[in-house]
């Protein structure tokens, strides 16, 4: 037992699903809806979920959301890149480091993400993100700090179904092989494949805002179907009327495998 195992026992809790409410959404857009003022809206977070996804400088105005036991786990975006800047039209998704893991850890992060993106059209960007993720990635394996890598096609705007999958299917084994403890991606047309072929526990996203509550969670319900092992929700879970309502019912559906119908009944949630 290290700090790495014992960190990954907490966060899926006596073994159950895990589910992580994203906010971090700020470090590449700016402010956007619901998340205008973010030490508010943390305080919108159930404390049923598992995990929040910070910038490190917002988790220095978010320690409300953390400092009591049985409050979710702190999760540090440790890089920066530019696939995420789709408002820019940026399309060369170029990696930047932007905070060490020991100043995230000194922060109190518990866990670290760490993304990727190959395929960039440029192999010496796919070299130098991949050179980014590995030494992130290899300062917190020695830190006993569990790395989620995240495997973010590039374009994927842009990608057919197949396409997509195809990407997922590569980038996420390569990332294991990296050295990651668990997966963050997208849900795939073939995601039993990118599933049996990942050894380590895979979260699907929520991605873009659904037009109901009830498709959120229906995607939530099918990712877990296919084998995920939880899901990493953000606009789907700021950006509806009640957000600690949603997640009650979003954490039903990851570790109860409650249907999506039932849980939107239950919490009278719009359909």
């Amino acid at each position: 037992m290290n700090g790495k195992n014992l960190r990954l026992d907490k966060f899926f809790d006596k073994g159950k699903n895990a589910v992580v409410v994203a906010i971090d959404h700020g470090e590449f857009d700016g402010p956007i809806q619901g998340m205008i003022d973010l030490p508010k809206t943390a305080m919108k977070i159930n404390p049923c979920v598992d995990g929040i996804l910070v910038s490190p400088g917002m988790l220095k105005q978010c320690q409300h959301a953390f400092n009591c036991k049985g409050a979710p786990m702190p999760i540090v975006r440790l890089n920066w890149n530019t696939v995420y800047c789709f408002h820019w039209n940026y399309e060369k998704a170029i990696s930047a480091s932007v905070i060490s893991v020991a100043d995230a850890v000194a922060l109190g992060a518990e866990m670290v993400l760490v993304s990727l993106t190959l395929q960039t059209g440029d192999e010496k960007t796919d070299a130098r993100n991949i050179e980014i993720y590995s030494k992130l990635s290899n300062e917190a394996d020695r830190l006993g700090i569990p790395v989620i890598g995240e495997a973010f096609p590039n374009k994927t705007d842009k990608l057919s179904a197949d396409e997509l999958h195809e990407q997922v299917y590569s980038l996420t084994r390569i990332i294991v092989e990296l050295g990651a403890d668990m997966i963050k991606t997208f849900y795939t047309n073939k995601f039993k494949e990118v599933v049996k072929s990942c050894p380590v526990p895979i979260l699907g996203l929520g991605a873009e805002k659904k037009p109901t509550q009830l498709e959120a969670l229906q995607l939530a319900y099918d990712e877990i179907g296919d084998g995920a092992r939880g899901v990493v929700f953000g606009r789907n879970a700021i950006q509806v009327e009640n957000p600690k309502n949603f997640q009650k019912a979003l954490c039903d559906v990851v570790k109860n495998n409650i249907k999506a119908e039932e849980v939107v009944k239950k919490y009278k949630l719009e359909s």
